[in-house]
């Protein structure tokens, strides 16, 4: 379970990068996926650096 908390921030990186690669591909009306995939990506960062302080 410690491995996998320590990385769900990663995880949720990799999630952000996914969505940025489908808009790349398929870019939809609105700014919608941008926001969400900038979401992902600095949220994910946040829970990486706090969940390895608090495991560690």
């Amino acid at each position: 379970m410690n491995t996998f908390l320590k990385n769900f921030g990663i995880i949720l990186i990799i999630l952000g990068v996914v969505v940025l690669g489908i808009y790349s591909i398929d870019t939809p009306a609105s700014n919608t996926p941008l926001i969400f995939a900038g979401l992902l990506l600095i949220g994910g960062t946040i829970v990486h650096v706090i969940l390895n302080r608090i495991i560690e």
